[in-house]
């Protein structure tokens, strides 16, 4: 592990992104982003004619081509951000970007008010009789569908203008969580002194040396509870805002409009809830176990994630982890791995850790482009499965784009995490088939129970945070620092179990979380992981390739159908509780495994 941080200029080019594969140069953004701007007064001529199936297709046809050529600048502009948050011109070029976004919305608004002001029936003769308009047949049907939430066209601009507004809450704790916070020295476990950073904090967990995690994990905590006071504004801010729009649409509740806008039943969200409190005591179990196992007085939140399995070498070359990684996906069919190979090797990843790049990983990308990945690769086992994760998800975007029209090509977030899933799964089996050492394979399991504490129980938890967080607000009560951590830690000993104690810094750790600033986002983590061990299981037992027939066009699918059906038609029904039971099932029986090996 170096003890500091490199500056964007000395990682080597070959381990960064392509990313003017999207947009030739900051020069031609900024050019870009001036036409767009120009394109957007043009929807003006629309406004009073979408009762006439010429120009509604016209105003249609002409939106998706601003938003198609507008999404390679805004994903550039931001990417650049994410490269280095210190850097003025990005920070610049992405707050441009955001202010052209906030304005396309607020110069298309006038656009489905007045669509829904037509007469259904007219509205679907339009649809039948005109050449063209039935590509939008889709986006037509889910807007007749919301109908109830969308207001008068002078509303609907105003929201649009207050979008820039509302997402202050996640620029401010974005900014401070990637460019102004610092969290100071710690020693690794060669004594050295290194800069704690987001990606060294994780492989510091890891630790063997319960001393260096201890002091990782204090260290870290520390920064987030000097800002403490901050962050719960902003957090607290971000939920009103929820709230805010959720009712000024007329929705149930922030939960109501995630939901609906997919066409996702209320049930699957509680009920995911349910099933993992069911599960509860084999999470306390396996915390039960891993302290036993490792020997411990007591177990900490920053025992989690070391080693259950002592001595095992788990240093993988980022090399490594793309040879691997492409070798596990041999289920999925030849085509899937060569387009995933070409991929990770020429240009879609930018693989290293530097001075103010975005910490954590992601795929993204837009329209007409390729998917990019974004990483800090340390090295460690996890990183590899990051690698799988995010190829999931990069390949998903690869097959939506390749396949369908720009305005279905964007897959659903409750899709999202399914294809990612997926790809660790498979990694997991590879792993685990092509190891004959017992005690690696009892760190593989260890691994995969671990994926399944932070990825159903841990996020069901997040998600479970999320509802009573937005609740509140619904109910008027205060969301205070206190109010906030109080809850947080109810929920900590709930999921955890007597096994695990608390330590009073936990309480903050929603504070550092930054997907609660896409409210409603984790849950499908869960959901996601669920659907994909159905898939897996589907896949690793094929007898022909029937199965990754049907995921291959899951994949290709995008969202020209609601997230339930297209899993429905793959096979799979996340309506149903039992999906969710049966990955829950599957911890229990890696856990009995688990203790057998060790």
């Amino acid at each position: 592990m170096e003890s500091k941080q490199k500056n964007r200029n000395e990682i080597p080019e070959e381990f960064k992104w392509k990313i003017n594969n999207l947009v030739a140069s900051d020069e031609a953004l900024q050019a870009g982003m001036g036409q767009i701007n120009d394109r957007l007064a043009g929807l003006e001529k629309f406004k009073g004619t979408l009762n006439n199936a010429e120009s509604l297709l016209k105003c249609l046809n002409e939106r998706a081509l601003i938003h198609e050529e507008f999404s390679k600048m805004y994903v550039y502009a931001n990417m650049r951000l994410h490269e280095d948050a210190n850097d003025a011109e990005a920070q610049a070029n992405s707050d441009t970007a955001t202010g052209i976004y906030t304005k396309m919305l607020a110069a298309q608004a006038f656009i489905e008010p007045e669509i829904l002001s037509i007469d259904e029936a007219n509205l679907r003769r339009y649809m039948k009789e005109t050449q063209g308009l039935d590509l939008y047949s889709q986006y037509l049907e889910n807007l007749l569908r919301q109908k109830e939430h969308v207001l008068s066209a002078e509303i609907e601009e105003v929201l649009a203008n207050a979008h820039e507004i509302g997402k202050a809450p996640d620029n401010i704790y974005s900014m401070l969580d990637n460019a102004d916070i610092k969290f100071g020295n710690v020693k690794d476990e060669k004594g050295n002194t290194v800069e704690l950073t987001h990606s060294r904090y994780g492989a510091l967990l890891e630790a063997a040396d319960r001393e260096v995690r201890k002091e990782a994990w204090n260290t870290y905590y520390d920064s987030y509870w000097y800002l403490k006071n901050t962050l719960a504004a902003a957090y607290a801010g971000s939920v009103k805002k929820d709230v805010f729009f959720a009712k000024t649409r007329k929705y149930d509740s922030a939960l109501d409009s995630a939901l609906f806008e997919y066409k996702i039943p209320m049930q699957v969200y509680t009920g995911l809830i349910d099933a993992v409190h069911k599960a509860l005591p084999q999470m306390h179990k396996y915390m039960k176990l891993r302290k036993k196992v490792m020997n411990l007085p007591d177990l900490r939140v920053y025992d989690l994630y070391a080693p259950m399995v002592k001595q095992i070498d788990t240093n993988v070359s980022y090399k490594e982890a793309v040879d691997t990684v492409i070798k596990s996906t041999a289920p999925l069919g030849e085509e899937y791995g060569i387009i995933a190979k070409k991929g990770l090797e020429g240009g879609w990843v930018d693989v290293y850790e530097n001075k103010g790049k975005m910490n954590g990983a992601y795929s993204w990308g837009a329209y007409g482009g390729h998917p990019y990945i974004l990483l800090n690769y340390e090295g460690k086992m996890d990183d590899m499965f990051t690698v799988a994760h995010e190829l999931g998800h990069a390949m998903h975007s690869y097959y939506s784009w390749e396949h369908q029209p720009y305005i279905y090509s964007d897959y659903s977030i409750f899709l999202a995490e399914v294809a990612s899933t997926v790809n660790e799964a498979l990694l997991m089996d590879y792993l685990l088939k092509n190891n004959s050492d017992k005690a690696m394979n009892a760190y593989l399991v260890n691994t995969w129970l671990e994926h399944y504490r932070t990825t159903v129980f841990r996020q069901t938890m997040f998600a479970e945070f999320e509802m009573l967080t937005h609740q509140m607000a619904e109910k008027g009560e205060p969301l205070t620092l206190d109010s906030m951590n109080k809850l947080y830690r109810g929920l900590n000993e709930k999921y955890y179990g007597d096994e695990v104690t608390i330590d009073d810094k936990l309480d903050l750790e929603w504070a550092r979380i930054p997907h609660f600033y896409r409210a409603f986002y984790v849950y499908q983590y869960a959901t996601g992981y669920s659907a994909a061990m159905a898939f897996a299981d589907k896949l690793l037992n094929a007898k022909d390739d029937t199965a990754a027939g049907k995921y291959r066009e899951f994949l290709k699918s995008g969202s020209k159908d609601y997230p339930i059906e297209i899993l429905k038609q793959a096979g799979v029904d996340m309506s149903q509780s039992a999906t969710v039971d049966s990955a829950l099932k599957q911890f229990g029986t890696l856990l009995t495994e688990l203790e057998g090996l060790i």
